[in-house]
């Protein structure tokens, strides 16, 4: 999937809202959310993503003709978007001057310029080595009391400049919350983030 820039792209949908997750919590924005995915957490909360078959490909051009002028931010996700060659979406948005961001597990080689990588590495598929000296943003999804030893050791592996986020899992929230709460005090170098979007009801 990786040899050619692709003009057209599995979408699931696209979409105006406020990134309601990590370092830029409140900040309105673009999103784009690029269907399949190769990890596939037991947990995750776009299932419908996982299968870029039900997808129909979409010319990209189309998508970023109907950003309106006043975002100025557009949030690449999935699914996994670097299943996909991303240099032709993003060249594309760079021309319209756009902050580029992206939130990747990191399992495929990255391609594409980005002024923000989010990486949300996964215990069952690890990111490919070299995705860590590129990310800007760890974000570990905290299940159980296992995945803070996950985020030690995977918050390691990232640039010392990188910033560090612990996020419940939503299904768990209420009883993860406190933990990850004692966990963050107790290691001052992780902050919180919380998906605020779903508490104001927005996609």
């Amino acid at each position: 999937m990786q040899s050619n820039e692709e003009k057209y792209l599995p979408v699931m949908e696209h979409f105006i809202s406020i990134q309601g997750e990590g370092f830029y919590t409140g900040t309105p924005s673009f999103f784009i959310r690029i269907g399949g995915c190769d990890v596939g957490c037991h947990w995750c909360d776009v299932k419908e993503s996982w299968n870029p078959e039900l997808h129909p490909l979409v010319n990209v051009d189309d998508i970023i003709e109907s950003i309106p002028s006043y975002i100025k931010t557009v949030i690449i996700t999935g699914g996994e978007p670097l299943l996909y060659n991303l240099n032709y979406l993003t060249r594309k948005l760079k021309e319209k001057n756009l902050a580029i961001h992206l939130e990747t597990s990191g399992t495929s080689p990255l391609s594409g310029q980005f002024d923000w990588i989010c990486l949300s590495p996964k215990k069952n598929l690890l990111p490919l080595p070299e995705i860590y000296n590129r990310a800007d943003e760890l974000k570990i999804i905290v299940f159980n009391k296992t995945d803070f030893d996950f985020a030690e050791k995977q918050s390691e592996k990232v640039r010392p400049k990188t910033k560090l986020f612990l996020q419940p899992e939503w299904s768990v929230r209420k009883k993860i919350l406190p933990l990850i709460t004692d966990f963050i005090i107790k290691n001052p170098k992780w902050k919180l983030s919380l998906q605020t979007h779903k508490y104001i009801g927005l996609p």
